[in-house]
């Protein structure tokens, strides 16, 4: 890999920590500033857009209170290596309607070069792991 390819793949990781870093703290306002307005968000029993994403952690229907990363795997794919894909191996804990659940996921996080050199976020997928 080059220094180029490291470069973009720090930048995505970055950009990948500060979304996950919003969503420990319900900030649905960083949350906008990273995702796409069409970013799509795939859960346990619902997909949704980002609107609808948001309005659930800022309506506290989500709340998270830990989430424990335990492995993130990176990679450039597309043309021109245009999109980033990193898979989080994560334990996801929140309050779910009031209730503490814990699940162990694998997030499939898709990005796209956004304005200037940022990266915008445009699917995030939780698949849970049951083994």
């Amino acid at each position: 890999m080059n220094e180029s390819e490291n470069n973009r793949l720090s930048a995505v990781r970055e950009t990948s920590g500060r979304f996950w870093d919003a969503m420990r703290r319900s900030d649905v306002s960083a949350m906008h500033a990273i995702a796409d307005p069409t970013c799509r968000f795939v859960h346990i029993g619902v997909t949704c857009g980002l609107e609808e994403e948001a309005a659930a952690f800022a309506g506290g229907v989500f709340r998270p209170t830990d989430i424990t990363i335990n492995n993130q795997e990176a990679r450039l794919c597309g043309p021109a290596d245009s999109t980033a894909v990193i898979i989080t191996d994560c334990n996801y804990t929140l309050l779910l309607n009031g209730e503490e659940t814990t699940h162990h996921f694998a997030v499939t996080e898709v990005y796209v070069p956004g304005d200037g050199e940022a990266w915008k976020l445009v699917q995030f997928s939780f698949c849970a792991l049951v083994y």
